[in-house]
């Protein structure tokens, strides 16, 4: 794929590095050319989307204007400038990237079908898979845990890995980090960011940035790296894949001033947990983030990665620090190639993108300030990221909560049946390290060994009722560990490794021992976990536990020790030590100067070098997994993980004329085992302890579209008082979930509509959405406003957006799900945001029109829509060069 246009603006030159030369596209001179004026202050992260417009810019998905638009940026601090992105590369995890492979299939097999060569599908854009969201942490606290939950993913996983395994093999320009080596986003910063990319072109190298999407919404750690990048839906994902541009407004940014250095005792997550509530409170949704200021100076790159991953929970797209000095050592230390790191430091300079003690601050739309030496030592609880609570105010905070999360004003207690102990509310019952936040970050990951040291020192041990379990982020956690002599300790106090991946953090905790279990459900206890994550949203991380605490890898070692969280640790012992005697938080945490000198012993180049020298061998039960099949792969007809979607059925060779939708019905809005998705798994002989979860089966529609309006807590106008995925089948009247609905309509021929609200896409599972609407047979979404991915994926399936008028809403219309619906205007010519006409039929005959908005927004989504989707437009245009 071309990762050049025009270059209208005669901004080509060229770059010399330690006697290689580079093309890039110059900053400087594409301001002068387009009249943008003096760029200098133009934040960090927009001269990266502006050097992607300058770079690419073709006349139809990018312009002239709009480059002329970031100039119009620095006047107004904002635009409603709509630009389309083309990043450098994308980045998935398995149970986001294993659909997107299985469309990668169906699009192969299509092309078989239709005559053409199935070699041409293959990904035009470098793609990273990272195996890591599977392992679950069923063994813990003992020296076998990790080789015995390894062994357990891959009875689970074998069918998905051998699929992978395969896409390995078939595809070009996509690679496969195997299990076992670390989660996606450390892999990310650790090895697979170049923070300038590179392609040979016509003879020339190309040196731009390094930016991405990613299929997960963490994909923001690398932010710290000054790599800009981003997590996107499924659907989002697979169209970079394919060389699409992605569309977005050119962002407003907020920028945060960060002065003064952290106090002894604060760590990066208190850091990070202060800056969620902080941005969370100004509101910054929709908007990138960008630290600048002499604080920036005073964080190591881990701590800059560490905000950068949160931005997701403060609302940010993105959380951006800026190429300095920092970045260059960090690149250095982590075994990066020595000719990219002298590439990085000199392009960064000439184009603008370098930052030293003597750059002014940007302009920003928004600007925050933080003296870092203000924060304190602190939790995020019991149920949000932003929910911060210092350490001292943990335990009242919890009692505040007990009758929300429970019902109740006074604690209770809980005899737990073949011990001698007791559980209550309030109770930790899991202390994760958990991968993701905090595990790239050296200082408090040691911290934690250094604390786990003192610990056993002391004489101090868990307490018998917390599952504990440490997941490290890479394999060059371990090797620090050892060197610094502390996973000794880690594993004495029951802080085994159980597995490299992400694990407590999206719900893979695993069960909780039988007793404990017991014990909560018999006392309807509300009990809690402490974990070094990202998110705690109720009922995330386990079932059975209401609360959950995030916290610094330290803190969650001190409260496996303390055992409840309603210990003031700031002057409560954690118990008593070897001598009798009781023992502080204060005697055994590290100091800031303690941590510093085991940070610079003990993480070295040679690890980094070593750990990912063989980054795609995998370990042995890897090695064993054969990927079937070979330019195509071979669906079984049984599988419950893997089937061929349907997409493509019947596809013609050109795509037909767009048609209005006549007499639609509404279907509505809104794995347990009597739904859907679990009754069709237990036709096909799956226990039900052994459903997985639907991330792991985001490989078959089967499952997928089931579930996809299941959610428990849905709410359908059409249906109420009732709770879930149900919906009333027209016009029969019959009450059933709308997934036999949809079915039984599909049998009559029946078009379908959904309406909904505002936002409408917040929250959801976003490739699944958008393709489990289509699969269920819906036609149009009408809504007053769209989360903005998921009306770009609707798109990228083939499913018409529409947008009342201000004012219009699904109330004033009095909808109560018996009307007949048509759509029209569309077949006379469909344009972006044309105005088209819903005509409604109600139960007494009578009609009436009411104008909708067609939210396909550009002349790329408009073809998209024309050929069904997509997949499909690739797929045509493939096959148009193959012939």
């Amino acid at each position: 794929m071309n990762v050049t246009g025009h270059d209208s603006l005669k901004a080509r030159r060229t770059l010399e590095v330690e006697g290689r030369r580079y093309d890039y596209f110059s900053l400087p001179a594409a301001a002068a050319a387009a009249g943008l004026g003096d760029i200098s202050r133009l934040p960090f992260s927009l001269k990266v989307l502006l050097e992607n417009l300058v770079r690419l810019e073709n006349g139809r998905t990018v312009t002239v204007d709009d480059i002329k638009a970031m100039g119009q940026w620095l006047a107004n601090k904002s635009s409603d400038r709509e630009i389309a992105f083309r990043p450098a590369r994308v980045l998935m995890q398995d149970l986001t990237g294993v659909p997107a492979v299985v469309d990668l299939a169906a699009m192969r097999q299509a092309m078989v079908e239709l005559g053409g060569d199935p070699n041409k599908i293959n990904p035009l854009s470098p793609v990273d898979l990272v195996i890591d969201h599977s392992v679950q942490i069923d063994n813990f606290g003992n020296p076998q845990a990790f080789a015995a939950n390894v062994k357990k993913e891959f009875e689970r996983n074998g069918e998905r890995y051998r699929f992978l395994a395969w896409g390995q093999q078939a595809f070009e320009n996509f690679r496969l980090v195997p299990p076992g080596t670390g989660i996606c986003h450390q892999v990310n910063l650790e090895y697979l960011s170049q923070v300038v990319w590179t392609t040979d072109e016509d003879g020339k190298t190309i040196a731009y940035p390094d930016t991405l999407v990613g299929t997960d919404s963490h994909t923001t750690m690398v932010n710290g790296l000054a790599v800009l990048g981003w997590g996107v839906g499924g659907i989002e994902a697979e169209a970079a894949m394919l060389g699409q541009p992605i569309s977005m407004l050119i962002p407003e940014v907020v920028g945060v001033r960060l002065t003064g250095k952290l106090a002894e005792g604060a760590t990066a997550t208190d850091l990070v947990l202060t800056i969620t509530q902080m941005l969370r409170r100004r509101g910054v949704v929709g908007r990138f983030v960008e630290y600048c200021g002499p604080g920036v100076a005073e964080l190591a790159l881990a701590d800059r990665a560490t905000i950068g991953n949160m931005s997701p929970e403060y609302g940010a797209t993105c959380g951006f620090f800026p190429v300095d000095a920092e970045t260059i050592r960090y690149l250095d230390i982590t075994a990066r190639d020595p000719a990219r790191v002298k590439l990085v430091e000199a392009y960064a300079k000439a184009q603008g993108l370098w930052r030293d003690a003597d750059t002014p601050d940007p302009v920003f739309t928004d600007l925050l300030e933080l003296d870092l030496g203000s924060v304190e030592p602190s939790l995020a609880g019991p149920r949000r990221p932003q929910d911060r609570v210092s350490l001292s105010g943990a335990g009242k905070g919890f009692d505040a909560e007990l009758p929300r999360l429970a019902g109740v004003n006074a604690l209770r207690t809980q005899k737990v049946r073949g011990t001698n102990y007791d559980l209550h509310d309030g109770d930790v019952v899991i202390a994760a390290i958990t991968s993701c936040t905090n595990t790239s970050n050296p200082s408090v990951m040691l911290g934690a060994g250094l604390l786990a040291k003192k610990a056993v020192e002391k004489g101090l041990k868990v307490k018998p009722w917390v599952k504990t379990s440490l997941a490290p982020g890479s394999q060059v956690v371990s090797d620090y560990y050892e060197k610094a002599g502390l996973r000794e300790y880690l594993d004495k106090i029951g802080f085994n490794v159980v597995g490299y991946g992400c694990t407590t953090c999206i719900g893979n905790s695993g069960p909780l021992p039988e007793p404990v279990a017991d014990a909560i459900d018999e006392g309807d206890l509300a009990v809690c976990a402490v974990l070094s994550g990202n998110r705690n949203f109720e009922g995330r991380i386990h079932a059975q536990v209401r609360a959950n605490y995030l916290a610094s890898p330290p803190l969650v070692v001190a409260y496996a020790l303390a055992g409840t969280i309603r210990t003031d640790l700031t002057k409560d012992p954690l118990g008593e030590g070897g001598d009798g005697q009781p023992v502080y938080l204060r005697d055994i945490w590290p100091s800031n100067r303690e941590v510093a000198d085991t940070v610079a012993s003990s993480v070295t180049r040679d690890s980094f070098k070593r750990r990912y020298g063989n980054v795609s061998e995998g370990p042995p039960e890897w090695r064993q997994v054969t990927g079937a099949g070979g330019q195509t792969y071979e669906f079984e007809d049984r599988s419950t993980y893997l089937a061929l979607p349907p997409y493509f059925e019947n596809m013609p060779k050109e795509p037909g004329a767009v048609s209005d939708v006549i007499g639609a019905r509404e279907l509505a809005i809104f794995i347990k085992t009597e739904s859907p998705a679990g009754e069709y798994l237990i036709s096909y002989q799956v226990r039900p302890s052994e459903f997985n979860s639907y991330g792991a089966r985001r490989g078959n529609h089967n499952v997928m579209m089931r579930g996809t309006f299941a959610n428990i807590r849905i709410r359908n106008e059409m249906v109420p008082g009732v709770e879930g995925g149900m919906t009333k089948l027209m016009p029969d009247g019959t009450v059933m979930p709308i997934y036999d609905a949809a079915m039984e309509y599909k049998k009559r021929g029946v078009p379908l509509v959904i309406f909904g609200g505002k936002e409408y896409g917040t929250g959801s599972s976003r490739d699944w959405a958008a393709k489990g609407t289509l699969l269920l047979g819906v036609k149009a979404v009408i809504v007053e406003s769209f989360e903005r991915i998921h009306r770009s994926n609707l798109v990228g399936m083939g499913v018409l957006p529409l947008q009342f008028k201000d004012g219009t809403t699904r109330q004033t219309l009095k909808l109560n799900g018996d009307e007949v619906l048509d759509i029209v205007g569309v077949a006379d010519g469909l344009r972006p945001r044309k105005e088209l006409v819903l005509r409604i039929r109600d139960a007494s005959g009578s009609t009436r029109d009411e104008p909708v908005i067609c939210r396909i927004d550009t002349l790329d989504e408009l073809e998209y829509y024309r050929h069904g989707g997509i997949l499909q437009y690739v797929l045509r245009s493939l096959l148009k060069e193959a012939t």
